[in-house]
């Protein structure tokens, strides 16, 4: 179940429109950007966990922490922006698949507005 998640996950976040995959640090984490700018990054921890950082708002961020217990605070990240997510099931697709959408589009919010326009046109 967890490479299926994981799989799942990284096809959810390449389908995003504009969105690369690329490996900046080495062979982990898996970074996926938008114009340059992260907006997933998908590695194992040391307990061979599959773990997605994801940028967040800081008072969603607080009440998804709270929410579940496998959403921390971001590893080796802006803990007030960045939540880490191990991917072991205990957090639902579609939650993750909503926490992906969330990040992104505060990422895509910091692009110039045209671009903005471009990335958010149907």
């Amino acid at each position: 179940m967890k490479s299926t998640m994981k799989t799942n996950i990284i096809e959810y976040c390449l389908q995003k429109k504009g969105a690369t995959q690329e490996y900046p640090f080495g062979p982990e984490p898996l970074v996926i950007k938008i114009q340059d700018k992260m907006f997933a990054l998908i590695f194992e921890n040391i307990e061979k966990h599959t773990i997605i950082n994801l940028k967040c708002d800081p008072v969603i961020a607080d009440n998804l922490r709270e929410q579940y217990e496998n959403v921390r605070p971001g590893y080796h990240m802006n803990k007030k922006h960045w939540n880490s997510i191990t991917l072991d099931g205990s957090v639902p697709e579609p939650d993750l698949f909503a926490m992906i959408d969330h990040s992104y589009l505060l990422v895509v919010k910091t692009l110039p507005k045209s671009l903005q326009n471009s990335i958010l046109e149907n």
